[in-house]
């Protein structure tokens, strides 16, 4: 019993990154560097926890607090914060996409794990478990395709635009993070007929920018060629 709820708890992250993994067109990157942005995006659930508790007691708990800085502010920026450090300037880091590869990474490490915790502290049933699936681990990964988007355009801008992108890379993961977090308090009798559209919507945005990324990729061309003489 046990081994089945951790594995549905823990399968539709590990779904979910494959599918953007597997987006990659040009030049897949390495698992190991991959599995360890997960990994990270698992460690920092602990320090997010107890910075979100701790500004709860100073900021109190209203909606639009909770929403934009307790949760999604503490949140993006700690998965901000990791992304910068450890793959910003790497060498891996060589195509626009691979921003939303190791961001949607680091995001989904922290929703499998917060999809663990609620699946062993909470009574839950496999419905609320794929609930969880199509909403809150979904809503990670795509607030990671945002970050990674502006991640992958920061790297490979100059001057100015790199800040510009950079300071994107945080914002809109926070606003979009911010206003699910908000319907879900806001509008509690009714949140699904707000939030699924607003998934969608979510959907079909985070979608284009994997399609942009990966259309500016520098080994497009090698890619065409190769196709060419074979």
């Amino acid at each position: 019993m046990l081994l089945s709820v951790l594995a549905a708890a823990v399968a539709p992250g590990i779904a979910l990154l494959a599918y953007f993994y597997w987006k990659d067109r040009y030049d897949a990157e390495p698992l190991p560097m991959v599995a360890k942005l997960f990994l990270t995006g698992v460690l920092i659930v602990l320090p997010a926890m107890i910075l979100q508790r701790g500004l709860t007691l100073w900021l109190g708990g209203s909606p639009f607090l909770f929403s934009f800085v307790i949760s999604a502010g503490v949140e993006e920026f700690l998965k901000f914060f990791v992304l910068f450090h450890i793959i910003f300037n790497h060498t891996e880091f060589d195509e626009p996409y691979d921003g939303i590869v190791y961001a949607t990474a680091v995001s989904l490490g922290f929703a499998t794990l917060e999809n663990v915790l609620y699946a062993f502290l909470e009574p839950v049933t496999f419905g609320t478990l794929m609930m969880r699936a199509m909403l809150p681990v979904s809503g990670h990964a795509l607030f990671g395709v945002f970050m990674g988007y502006s991640l992958g355009k920061a790297k490979f801008s100059t001057g100015r635009q790199i800040r510009f992108h950079l300071w994107m890379a945080i914002l809109l993961p926070v606003l979009w993070h911010g206003l699910y977090d908000l319907m879900m308090l806001s509008v509690p009798s009714s949140w699904i007929w707000l939030v699924v559209p607003f998934m969608v919507f979510l959907w079909l945005r985070g979608i284009r920018r994997v399609n942009r990324a990966n259309a500016v990729s520098p080994f497009r061309l090698l890619k065409r060629e190769e196709e060419i003489n074979s």
